[in-house]
């Protein structure tokens, strides 16, 4: 099992790699890890994921009130708490804003069209939440309906947030949202769209539950396209 200090080193490479791959900027984002069921590793408020060291990460509880670290935690933690206590198999959570997901946010368009075998299998799909404001209530209860349902949420004008058992993996879903965002962009700009029909996306459904361990596959939209008539 990870230590405490594996745990914090991993938070900073990650940190480090979203601000190098762009996918926060200043000092936005945040990173968590579940250490147990009482304390939650996070990244504290107003510091670059870029320029982060292991001793700016905080300990809070299981509501939020810091237990070790010398700086503030982050304003959004209360949807840290939300997937954590909804959802007792993710052990991390990442929040990021990548420009062409956080794009789509922006534009009120979920990334839900089965375009990708990849993403279907990784993901299934990434809703869009309605806007709430950061560092709120609001943020959390928007993105209540859709945690136990899905690994990756947009939310509407403002960013992504993706979890997953471990910190490694919950990045490696942010990219998975970027670079399918980055594929849609291109289709809408070629105007035209050709979607998984409703078989393809049941087969890939099963693979998905095959491979990661039984997990119930992630209901796809009703915009699959239609079986092919010979």
């Amino acid at each position: 099992m990870c230590t405490e200090r594996k745990h914090r080193e991993e938070i900073v490479r990650y940190g480090r790699m979203l601000h190098e791959r762009g996918f926060v900027a200043a000092m936005d984002g945040n990173l968590s890890v579940r250490l147990d069921h009482e304390r939650i590793l996070v990244t504290p408020t107003r510091v670059s994921k870029g320029a982060m060291r292991v001793g700016d990460i905080v300990v809070v509880d299981r509501e939020g009130a810091r237990l070790a670290g010398r700086r503030k935690v982050t304003s959004e933690i209360g949807m840290h708490l939300l997937i954590y206590r909804m959802r007792p198999d993710i052990q991390a959570i990442v929040h990021a804003h990548p420009p062409t997901a956080t794009g789509f946010a922006a534009a009120g368009m979920a990334l839900t069209e089965p375009l990708v075998s990849e993403v279907v299998m990784g993901l299934g799909g990434i809703p869009l939440a309605r806007y709430g404001t950061p560092g709120t209530s609001e943020l959390a209860e928007s993105l209540e309906p859709y945690v136990p349902h899905y690994d990756a949420i947009l939310m509407s004008n403002h960013g992504v947030v993706t979890y997953c058992d471990t910190i490694e993996h919950a990045y490696m879903k942010m990219e998975t949202v970027e670079h399918f965002a980055e594929i849609s962009l291109v289709t809408h700009i070629l105007g035209r769209q050709q979607p998984l029909s409703r078989l393809e996306v049941q087969k890939l459904q099963i693979a998905r539950a095959k491979y990661f361990g039984g997990k119930i596959p992630i209901a796809m939209p009703v915009t699959a396209a239609p079986e092919k008539v010979s």
